[in-house]
This record gives C-alpha cells, structure tokens and sequence, in this order.
C-alpha cells in the first residue's frame, strides 16, 4: 500500500489545478520553475558530488559538495521523472537536504537528480544522478558509545552489535596518529551472528585514532552508498610513558606526621586531533595507590587518590606505587618502599605498662581527633611477620588525659625479660590510610627491668697504689635501645662510707676509680639505671690497695731467687772447666797404638808380595787351642816387672820414657 501511494501522490500533485509559485509549501517539492533563469554558467566551480540514497531510520536524503565561495550562495536540488515532470526543492545555504516518501518525489520509480546553486546572478549545475532512491540504502556507522575496545594478538579489537534491519554490510577503517595522515583499511574479521567486528592494526608508542563506516552490500542494487564515518575511537599506544619520579621523606614531627614528596614530572602522551577531548579513550592518566605495611589487623590497608603532592603520612610502612591508567586497564609504573620510623623522640612516661595478676595494662597520651588506635608490639630480632597487633577503640578518656588498653594472660601477656618495639597509631577515619599519625614509638622491656638490668660479672683491677679500673659486662637492657640511661658506679670504704659515686654513659662498660688510700678496703657496686626506674645494685666486690705492695715483694723474692741460681750455675761451670784442666795434667792420656810407629813395617816389607802355597809350607805344628792365664801379683816385684814391659814390646823410646811414669 505504501508502495502505491508513493506513485499516486507525484501524480496528484500534477493534477491539483492553479499551482502557482505561491502554491508551493515548504518543505515539499515543488513543481514548478525555480525563481531563476534555467541556464548552467559553464563554471568549473559549482556543485558536485551528488549522493541520494534511503536512510533506514530518517526517510531520505540528499548530500553534495560545493566548490568556490559559499558566501550568498543558494541551493536548489532538482528531481524529475525519466519522462515526466520535474520539481525542485529550495535548500538555502545548506549543502544536504531530507525528505520522505510524502513530499511528492516518486522514491519507487527511477528519478533524475541534479544540483543548480545561484550565486551573484549566475547558475552553477552539478552532473546528473539516475537512481531509485528506495533501492538505494545508506547504513548508519556504529556508534562510539557502543564501540567495544581491546586487545586482540597485539592488534586492536573494535566490536559492535549490528544495527536493525542494517545486515550484510561492508566495513572499513580509517586511522591516523598525532601528526600523520589518515590510512585506510577493511575489517574483514568475523564475528558472531548480530555482531560486527574489526582488527585494527596498533602502534607500539603514539596513540591512535580510528573511525569506522559501512554500507549495504546488495547485489540487486550496487553501488550503495558509504556511510558517515564513526566518531574517533582513541587507543592508547602499546608502550606507555614511564614517569622518572624520585621521592623523599622527612623526619616525622610532633604532630606523628611527616612530609612525602614526590620530585619531577608525569609525562604528557601525544594525541591525535580527533582525541584531544577528555575521555576520549586514548588519554593516561596516573593515580597514586599507597598501601600502609604497618598495622596489619585495621580493615582497609589500600587507598587510590589523584596524584598530588607532598603526601602526610604517618612514620609506617607504607608502599607507593604510581599506577598508569589507560581503557586497557592499570599497570603499576614506578614503586617506592618507604620504611618505617623505628623510634621517635617520646618523652618518659609517655608509655606506662603494667603487668599484674588480671593481665596487662598499657597507658599513653590520648588524641582528641582519634576514633581508632593501631597498637603493635614485636620482640626484638623477630621477623616483621610475627608482629602482635590489635585495634581498639577510644575509651572514656581518664582526668589524666591518657588512652588505656588491657588485655589478659589469656591473649598473650608479654614475655619476661624480653625487649619489645612499640608502636601506637591513632586516625580520625581508619579506613583511609593517608589519615594515619604515629602517638609514639618506642622500646619497651618486658619484666622487672630493674632486677633484670643489673650488671653481672664485675671487675675490678689495680692500676697503682691509689687507682684502680672496674669492668663489667653490659646490661641486658642494653640490647633495647632508648630503654638503658646510664650506669651507675659505687664505691665504699669498709665502714659503709660512699668514696664516690659515677653516672656512666649507657655505651661504655669502664670506669677507673682514684683518690683510694693504701691499707683499706673497698667494696665497689654497678647499676643500670632506666628514665623512670633506678636499678638494682651488683653483688659487692672487695678489694684493697695493699694487694699492689705484696706484688712488689713477691717481685723481689722472685728476682732474687733467679739471682742465686744463675751465681750457682756459673760456679758449676767454673768449676768443671777446673777440674777439667787439672785431671789433664794429674793424668795424661794412654797412648794410641794406632798412632804409634811400633807397628809400622818397612817399606820394603810392605810391598813384598807373600806367597803361602799351602798348609804344609808351614814345618810347625799346631796345637790345640790353649787359654792364657796371667796371675799377677801387686807387690813389689810385680811392678818391676811392668816397668821393663816397654823394652819387651820394643816402643820407642818416647813411648818408654811415659810408659814408665805410671799415674795409679
């Protein structure tokens, strides 16, 4: 039915009697002859590019170009039938013009269409279109809004659900980057059903802006037109700019807070034209998200916030990231580990723990703005995963103005004679942790700290008659730091009258005691004093100057005892040097036979060669084997014999002569 009253009403129109120029209401065609003289100028400027087609949703439409000035320019399309009348509708300064099926062109039958503009008295005509403006569709582009974006293999994923009764259509992309031209590409990806899709090359460091079009592919009806490209869809490079930041924290104030900055500039991406808008999609942006390390038990431990600077914040731990935002998501750019303010400056007292029967109590300053307290307790040397935490909420403040906590034997007392790191946060609203501030820090130690820190193993030694130097070990509050003051040294004399009494520095172990008198006894003490506590005194050592006196007289006996045996030494050696002569002379030495000349043979003799043939060469004969025995006798006659014993041996004379003057 459509269909045929889109023919009739051209035909009516026709019909209708008096169609003057008046005649002709706006926004219809009018068919009659324009208010100007039907003649082209010949110009190469004018009108061109002329394009009809059908909107699926708007009814129809006519678009073309025009080329020179467009000042007091007026335009005029033109329609006629293949053999009939003509109509023309007046478009002003506008270079598109809309109409529909009721405005008297026949949309189903083939038209003529061209363009006249009027411009200072003169008419410029565009080429002639032959179409049938029904069979001629235009696609809407899909929408920026409904464009989905990702990454897909390293290129850029554009998706889209398919418009109403727009299927079977060709795609095409456009993209450029900051300074470039546009380059042209066709999405030949498939989706599924009811979706369109294109993969988009991307670039790895300059943004990109994309646009996208479609037309109808219909093979009854070619040549359909393209549709307005899409609103800029904007994509962020593959490699981001890095900020090069650098951060600094100062000493954390009164006030338990302290000064983070952060140093330098966040870089500025480059972005094409059509994404200079905000939220284009193709801009990167950087947050700052802290994460507080510190106090462990509070809820909310994460806080994202704009970037500003410089941040206050507590002396915690925290970790500060610098987090790159962009359509793809958040990717962490530079990290910074700030470490916690182990001690502060806290004044005595400012900490009172207690231990009783019930449990312990702990005591400190309470915060007028404070709706929560993060208390945490470490022993010292353990690792920070094994620290103790608990939230509490303010209580009813005491006249004193102080916040308490208490908690039993049962949820973990601390240990004796152990040394604790403390630490008491306070915040106004816990579950920001850039609202966080230190009440103090300090060490505590556990137990009686005054029985528990007194010196062991002192010791005293003499350095003269009226000095002496007393050591000891240290302190075991020495190992927790701030919690030791100073030692205390003591000296009495044997009536119980204090000689003197040192403070000494907590980091020296040493003293030297002088001004002592000889032949009195002294007893001499060590404390370790803390800055609300005096500590227990050391077991007494005695001791006495007269000590130094008999070690010079042990000296003494020792040096003359070396003295009498070196004299003893030296007369045995004398003497035996003494003796030795004496005896050499009282009794000279025996000869030698070896030395003598009794034995000696001719030398003659000595190279006679001796020639023993055999036994018988011998006449003599052998007897058996007789022992000799000699009795001597010592008396008188016996000697006698023994001096003429050399001339029977035949020595030599010199031999004789000592031979004779025996030594007996």
């Amino acid at each position: 039915m459509g269909q045929v009253w889109a023919r009739l009403v051209p035909l009516l129109l026709l019909l209708l009697p008096g169609r003057g120029a008046e005649a002709c209401s706006t926004g219809q065609c009018c068919f009659q002859d324009p208010p100007y003289p039907d003649a082209d100028s010949g110009s190469a400027s004018g009108p061109r590019d002329l394009n009809c087609y059908r909107i699926v949703s708007a009814g129809y439409e006519c678009s073309w170009q025009y080329e020179g000035p467009t000042a007091g320019v007026s335009h005029f399309l033109r329609c006629c039938l293949r053999n009939g009348p003509c109509c023309y509708f007046a478009a002003g300064s506008a270079t598109s013009l809309q109409f529909s099926d009721q405005d008297g062109v026949a949309v189903l039958q083939t038209v003529r269409l061209w363009v006249e503009s009027r411009a200072k008295n003169r008419t410029h005509r565009s080429p002639e279109i032959e179409l049938s403006l029904h069979s001629t569709v235009k696609y809407d582009p899909p929408q920026a809004g409904d464009i989905t974006v990702s990454e897909s293999a390293g290129k850029v994923l554009l998706k889209w659900e398919t418009p109403a009764r727009q299927e079977g259509a060709e795609v095409q992309f456009r993209y450029r980057t900051p300074g470039s031209l546009w380059k042209l590409g066709d999405c030949r990806h498939r989706e599924d059903p009811g979706f369109e899709a294109c993969l988009c090359p991307r670039q790895m460091d300059a943004a990109q802006e994309f646009q996208l079009r479609r037309r109808r592919l219909w093979q009854e009806a070619p040549g359909n037109p393209w549709s307005n490209w899409s609103s800029p869809v904007c994509v962020p490079p593959e490699h981001l700019p890095q900020p090069t930041l650098t951060l600094s924290a100062e000493a954390l104030r009164p006030d338990g807070k302290r000064q983070v900055t952060l140093h330098g500039k966040l870089p500025r991406l480059e972005l094409p034209e059509g994404c200079l808008g905000s939220n284009s999609g193709g801009e990167v942006t950087y947050r700052a998200r802290l994460h507080m390390l510190s106090c462990t038990c509070k809820t909310k431990s994460t806080e994202t916030f704009q970037l500003r600077k410089p941040l206050d914040l507590s002396g915690a731990a925290y970790d500060l990231a610098i987090i790159s935002r962009n359509r793809f998501g958040r990717s962490p750019s530079q990290t910074w580990h700030i470490p916690a303010q182990t001690h502060t400056h806290t004044e005595p007292g400012a900490l009172n723990i207690s231990v009783g029967a019930n449990g312990t109590t702990m005591h400190w300053p309470a915060q007028a703005r404070a709706k929560a307290y993060c208390i945490e307790w470490q022993s010292q040397g353990q690792h920070g995963n094994l620290t103790n935490c608990t939230l509490t909420t303010p209580q009813d403040q005491d006249p004193t103005g102080m916040a308490t906590h208490s908690w039993s034997r049962e949820s973990g007392a601390m240990e004796q004679k152990v040394c604790y790191h403390i630490t008491i946060f306070a915040s106004p609203r816990p579950e920001k942790p850039t609202l966080w501030s230190t009440v103090l820090s300090t060490y505590h130690f556990g137990g009686n700290a005054s029985g528990a820190g007194s010196p062991q193993h002192v010791l005293v030694k003499k350095l003269s008659r009226d000095s002496v130097s007393v050591d000891w070990t240290p302190s075991a509050l020495s190992s927790c730091p701030g919690v030791l003051k100073e030692y205390v040294v003591r000296c009495q004399d044997e009536e119980g009258n204090v000689v003197s009494e040192l403070p000494v520095k907590p980091t020296e172990t040493q003293v030297t005691l002088g001004g002592l008198r000889a032949g009195i006894a002294y007893t001499v003490q060590v404390r370790a004093d803390t800055a609300t506590l005096r500590g227990a005194w050391s077991q007494p050592q005695l001791f006495s100057t007269e000590v130094q006196v008999s070690r010079l007289f042990d000296l003494s006996i020792l040096l003359a005892s070396l003295g009498s045996f070196a004299s003893i030494l030296l007369l045995g050696v004398l003497g035996y040097l003494g003796l030795n002569r004496a005896a050499r002379h009282l009794c000279p030495p025996l000869p030698t036979p070896c030395a003598s000349t009794v034995v000696e043979f001719p030398s003659s003799q000595g190279k006679q060669a001796w020639q023993w043939a055999s036994p018988a060469d011998f006449p003599e004969e052998v007897s058996p084997k007789e022992a000799l025995v000699v009795n001597m006798s010592w008396e008188k006659g016996a000697l006698g014999v023994l001096s003429h014993l050399p001339r029977l041996l035949h020595l030599p004379p010199g031999l004789q002569s000592e031979w004779e003057e025996p030594c007996y």
